[in-house]
């Protein structure tokens, strides 16, 4: 052990807190964590870490090189890929389907209207509802920026082998499926 810049002490087989990288990061949390902390689950705490992380990359990455050069947020793109696939549908569905909040499609929405890529017409079994649909313009959009995204989604997950890749899928799927043996909190 050695004085850490803040006057307490830093264990010295981990790098400095400005030397850490996302690894050595982990790794010291999950020592600390348990040494100092009594907490026993280091291998959960992993998994979650880098499943958060990578998932923040991606979408980082993709937003940037394929969303953001279009002028269409992460959002924007999420709302209009389910609406392209799964339209016109009401905004509870497109909420479901995307992950986000009913009020976060509703405001996501008035901006693609206003863009020209989205269109809300009233719904004609319930005229309290409205549909959410492509436009044309949002249609040819969705189809020449998917065009951008699959094959940056194939550049990521190349790296993989098509078994890697599907047994990944089923792991994730059995993390989010198996969510109901305790009170998860989210939108779905």
């Amino acid at each position: 052990m050695t004085d850490d810049d803040q006057g307490g002490k830093r264990d010295e087989r981990y790098p400095s807190a400005g030397e850490l990288d996302f690894w050595s990061f982990v790794e010291l949390a999950n020592h600390r964590l348990a040494t100092e902390y009594g907490f026993r689950h280091q291998l959960a705490t992993e998994v979650l870490l880098t499943l958060n992380r990578a998932s923040n990359i991606v979408t980082y990455d993709l937003e940037a090189a394929v969303h953001r050069p279009r002028g269409l947020s992460w959002s924007g793109f999420r709302l209009l890929f389910v609406t392209w696939l799964a339209g016109p549908l009401e905004p509870k569905n497109a909420a479901l389907l995307t992950g986000m909040s009913r009020a976060a499609v509703s405001n996501l929405a008035k901006t693609l209207v206003a863009d020209g890529l989205l269109e809300r017409t009233p719904d004609e079994r319930d005229g309290r509802s409205v549909q959410l649909s492509l436009t044309e313009r949002g249609h040819r959009e969705m189809v020449e920026v998917f065009r951008l995204h699959n094959e940056r989604e194939y550049e990521w997950t190349n790296v993989l082998t098509e078994t890697e890749q599907r047994i990944l899928i089923m792991l994730l799927n059995k993390l989010i499926t198996n969510r109901n043996q305790f009170d998860v909190r989210g939108r779905n």
